[in-house]
């Protein structure tokens, strides 16, 4: 069974910072990639950034030279530094594990709210 656990999410005010952390267990293998969603309310769930185990990265334009994906592989964790937030990325940010296409896995999600 994979558990994805996540912290970090909070208030901030605007041009704040929050960094989020998800670590991954349950399986042998480390997932090949590894991701941040996040849902604001009346609006479908979007990428943020991903990561593969590789060290290959993929942002959304929103969020490009604001936030930084990183990984520890060792400890099948993913990091998302947030920088310069705005009230727009106000939302619960969502952790993602991909094993293979048909085996991926969801954190319980973590509430970012960015006042103005």
């Amino acid at each position: 069974q994979v558990q994805l656990v996540e912290s970090g999410g909070g208030l901030v005010q605007a041009g704040g910072s929050l960094r989020l952390s998800c670590a991954a267990s349950g399986k042998f293998f480390r997932p090949n990639t590894m991701g941040w969603y996040r849902q604001a309310p009346g609006k479908q769930r979007e990428l943020v950034a991903r990561i593969t185990s590789g060290g290959s990265t993929n942002y959304a334009d929103s969020v490009k030279g604001r936030f930084t994906i990183s990984r520890d592989n060792a400890r099948n964790t993913v990091y998302l530094q947030m920088n310069s937030l705005k009230p727009d990325d106000t939302a619960v940010y969502y952790c993602n594990a991909v094993y293979t296409i048909s085996d991926t896995y969801w954190g319980q999600g973590t509430q970012v709210t960015v006042s103005s």
